[in-house]
């Protein structure tokens, strides 16, 4: 079975909105009684952040009028012309014509521009919580015992590590909430999956939420004061967002390269602090899963190579031995 057949299951909630909500209110109690200890970043929060910094920035919102998902190669290339006139179309793996999943063509450009869309929303966010991280302490109390939130004098990666594990697991829980919510369009059943003729970028309401659990303000036009805004505005807005969101993905990642390798981005020399944990493993620093799945399959490469190496020599030296024998007999 294939690995999109095996997550159709998510795609059914659509028709089942009732289920969908089941699953959101179960997975918030669990949360809320697990890491209730830990204080940091809440749904609420999260939501409160999102929506001050939509109003504000043109950069991260989240259009409800995102472009129809290009179908053709020509339509690509018209995209990328007025993305960046400079560089135009360019696609030297040829993704826009691989299908992935044997889920057909229009499928795979979907997930392929929801995937840039949403990772370039995600590096904004990133770069400016970094910028603001290295120069701002918030000044109420990080947990219920009453610690203060890590320091300037760390750099963020060191601040993520300060913080404690379960206040790290609430950051991921809601963000993997919210990530459902999204996957599963809210659970409106109208709603059209990005890889099923759907418009990438769109994020649902959470009118559902509202009308069932608590009122919540939606992550994309929480105020609707864009609802009377022309299409080719909000059309400009979203070429305007997919390039801000690509030069953040450079700019969060020239930060990280800075702080893990000195001298790797001279323009940030004697500004980035350095770094030796490990990026990629959020929960590296208290040894939990991740670090010890990471090591252990770190161990089992370097010993999967040790043996084959070790085959391999075998090999050689009976095969050189067997040609003595042959030569010496001539």
């Amino acid at each position: 079975m294939s690995p999109w057949r095996e997550t159709t299951y998510f795609y059914s909630i659509h028709t089942n909105p009732t289920l969908l909500l089941t699953m959101m209110q179960t997975a918030t109690l669990l949360f809320a009684t697990s890491l209730g200890a830990a204080s940091a970043f809440t749904s609420s929060d999260v939501l409160r952040v999102s929506s001050q910094s939509q109003t504000s920035s043109t950069a991260v919102r989240m259009s409800d009028n995102a472009q129809q998902k290009p179908t053709s190669n020509s339509e690509l290339a018209d995209m990328a012309k007025s993305l960046n006139p400079a560089i135009g179309y360019w696609d030297p793996l040829a993704l826009a014509d691989a299908d992935f999943w044997n889920q057909g063509n229009t499928a795979t450009v979907g997930f392929l521009r929801q995937a840039e869309i949403k990772h370039g929303r995600v590096a904004m966010a990133a770069f400016v919580g970094y910028c603001v991280q290295s120069n701002f302490v918030f000044p109420w109390a990080n947990t219920l015992a009453g610690d203060a939130f890590p320091g300037t004098d760390l750099s963020p990666e060191q601040q993520w590590d300060a913080l404690p594990p379960a206040a790290r697991w609430q950051i991921i829980g809601v963000v993997g909430l919210l990530e459902l919510w999204d996957e599963c369009g809210g659970g409106d059943p109208e709603s059209v999956h990005y890889m099923k003729g759907g418009k990438p970028g769109r994020y649902p309401s959470f009118q559902l939420f509202r009308d069932e659990v608590h009122f919540i303000l939606d992550l994309y036009d929480p105020f609707g004061k864009n609802k009377r805004m022309s299409q080719e505005k909000k059309d400009r807005r979203l070429l305007v967002e997919i390039n801000n969101g690509r030069l953040a993905m450079l700019g969060i990642f020239g930060f990280l390269s800075a702080d893990k390798i000195e001298g790797s981005v001279p323009g940030l020399t004697g500004i980035a602090i350095p770094y030796d944990g490990e990026v990629m493993a959020p929960f590296f620093a208290d040894g939990s899963f991740f670090s010890t799945v990471s090591a252990s399959a770190s161990e089992a490469a370097s010993d999967i190579i040790s043996s084959a190496s070790e085959v391999a020599i075998d090999a050689i030296s009976s095969t050189s031995e067997v040609a003595s024998v042959v030569a010496s007999s001539l």
